[in-house]
């Protein structure tokens, strides 16, 4: 019997190697977040017991110490048996004494995501709310100090915008809840007295602190984008694509006061991109309009007409960083980590809506729920394009950076590669049909 394998055996062999990885990644992701929640629950359990005795039997804050050394003695293999952190455990069950919460939230955070919130956050209500939105966008540590240190959960949602009556629900819902009011460019250290181009170039070279301030989601596709309507030249400021609302968000720089004619423009942007860039399966464009000031009066009335949905928001600038600020900033690399694989999800879109157009154009019909190994199935002239086989080893890579799941470095950049040349291949193909 040969022992090498045919080029159809090596593909199915490919695939099935590629299940059985991303079956053992989930596996060991479950487990290590099902001990992580032990631990936290077991921490919690810890401090209630030792919240109890102190307020009811009126021991000393010496009875801490005491636990320490006994514990660290019965169990010298686990760590985190310290005063200190005993201490935490404590603050732990006074500042979440819901176990249901501490369950659904807090156990699937690190402990020093937990401590952050006990430290920062002295609202019990905003503990819960920013918990949760570190749960939900899988945010670092040194993420949720930033987020909590500028004030997101005064300013996430607080946008004046025309959503409610231009967008269909829950589309207007999520929209409102992603745009702030203000937001905080604070990072760039530039004061009040500046030129709009030097905001935008500004921001673009802190693109990474701009990504994470206007949130998870917002994939950058450029500045000063071009679009050309009727033979004349127009320029966007920035332009993005959101991820979640699966549309084009253009956003607006004015370093002045609001104007009612800025939502003209904007308005006017938002009808364009629509018409040349907003494919089929993509919902309506958004536009937001970052002003200096605003007078909401004067915002409602200039929104109130407009067909096209828009918000408009204020910005702020600092000259300098306070220094718990500054230290709370993340590090590039820890953004890197947070935010690597955007590119890598734009071209997955990419590469399905050439997919899906192949496939209706040979008259297939390509049900939304079709993966891309479905959708490259359909067609006969695609499975045996030269870099179709190799690409269908790295689907993976791009469902898990779709869906948030870390991809290592090296893993992306090799998925980046092998998708950029099979988008080329696909878009060669379709010219010549």
């Amino acid at each position: 019997m040969s022992l090498v394998p045919s080029s159809s055996e090596s593909s199915d062999y490919g695939q099935l190697l590629d299940t059985l990885k991303e079956r053992i990644r989930s596996s060991r992701l479950r487990a290590a977040l099902a001990v992580n929640e032990e631990l936290i629950l077991l921490y919690w359990g810890i401090g209630c017991d030792i919240l109890v005795r102190q307020d009811s039997a009126g021991w000393g804050a010496k009875i801490v110490d005491r636990l320490s050394a006994d514990l660290k003695r019965d169990f010298p293999e686990m760590t985190g048996f310290s005063p200190r952190n005993l201490k935490y455990m404590r603050a732990l069950a006074e500042a979440f004494p819901d176990r249901e919460i501490v369950q659904q939230v807090i156990a699937q955070l690190p402990w020093g995501h937990a401590i952050t919130l006990i430290e920062a956050v002295k609202d019990p209500a905003q503990r819960i709310w920013y918990g949760e939105q570190a749960r939900l966008h899988g945010w670092s540590r040194k993420v949720l100090s930033h987020q909590v240190g500028s004030g997101l959960f005064d300013r996430q949602g607080k946008a004046i915008t025309n959503f409610a009556r231009t967008l269909p629900a829950p589309q207007s819902d999520l929209a409102q809840a992603l745009i702030k009011d203000p937001y905080s460019f604070d990072f760039l250290g530039l004061g009040p007295d500046i030129s709009e181009r030097e905001l935008e170039r500004s921001l673009l070279e802190h693109l990474r602190s701009l990504i994470l301030e206007l949130g998870k989601g917002f994939a950058f596709v450029g500045s000063q984008y071009h679009l050309e309507v009727a033979d004349h030249d127009y320029y966007l400021d920035l332009l993005f694509y959101h991820l979640h609302l699966r549309c084009y968000v253009v956003v607006e720089l004015k370093i002045e006061e609001f104007k009612p004619e800025f939502a003209g423009k904007m308005n006017f942007y938002l009808s364009a991109v629509d018409d040349l860039l907003r494919h089929v399966d993509d919902a309506p464009t958004i536009g937001i309009i970052l002003c200096q000031g605003k007078n909401a009066v004067v915002v409602e009335y200039a929104l109130r007409a407009s067909v096209k949905p828009m918000g408009v928001a204020e910005y702020t600038l600092s000259e300098a960083l306070p220094a718990p600020l500054q230290a709370a900033l993340p590090t590039a690399e820890d953004l890197a980590l947070d935010f690597p694989l955007w590119s890598l999800v734009k071209l997955r879109i990419d590469i399905e809506r050439e997919l899906r157009k192949l496939a209706e154009d040979a008259g297939v019909t390509s049900d939304r729920s079709m993966s891309l190994n479905e959708l490259i199935r359909t067609n006969e002239d695609v499975r045996q394009l030269p870099t179709t086989a190799e690409f269908m080893r790295i689907v993976n890579s791009l469902q898990n950076a779709a869906h948030g799941i870390d991809v290592p470095q090296d893993e992306a950049d090799q998925a980046t590669k092998i998708s950029k040349s099979f988008l080329l291949d696909l878009r060669a193909y379709q010219a010549t049909r």
